[in-house]
């Protein structure tokens, strides 16, 4: 499974492609074996042909958001207006550890990955 440093939920910006330069927020990540693409809103909009189905659904032509390549979004930090890198980061507090995403250039804490307690290491 590829690792990825965005999240559901994250604004991001486009980076390449047709929709550059734009924001969004990611609504769904689609993990391959060799690709991850992520669906972000009103970005890379296409249309689909339905086909009408009695009582299920209406036919006709629907715009329906695309997945875009996860190599081609960056994080999009609000507060300065920039894209920026994401990294990650173990702390230790008190008798737990913390594994948290941080901002890379200002170093600030954007969101807590998960909290475990910290393993006992003694001798046997």
């Amino acid at each position: 499974m590829i690792k990825t440093r965005i999240k559901k939920g994250d604004t991001v910006i486009v980076i390449a492609g047709k929709e550059k330069g734009k924001i969004g927020k990611v609504k769904q990540i689609l993990r391959d074996s060799e690709n991850t693409r992520v669906v972000v809103e009103n970005i890379n909009i296409g249309k689909k042909h339905l086909k009408h189905i009695e009582g299920v659904q209406e036919g006709g032509i629907v715009n329906i958001e695309r997945p875009i390549h996860i190599s081609n979004v960056a994080y999009y930090d609000e507060k300065t207006g920039k894209r920026v890198k994401i990294g990650f980061r173990y702390k230790e507090e008190g008798e737990k550890v913390i594994k948290e995403r941080f901002n890379k250039k200002t170093g600030e804490t954007i969101d807590i990955v998960w909290e475990k307690p910290k393993k006992a290491r003694g001798s046997k």
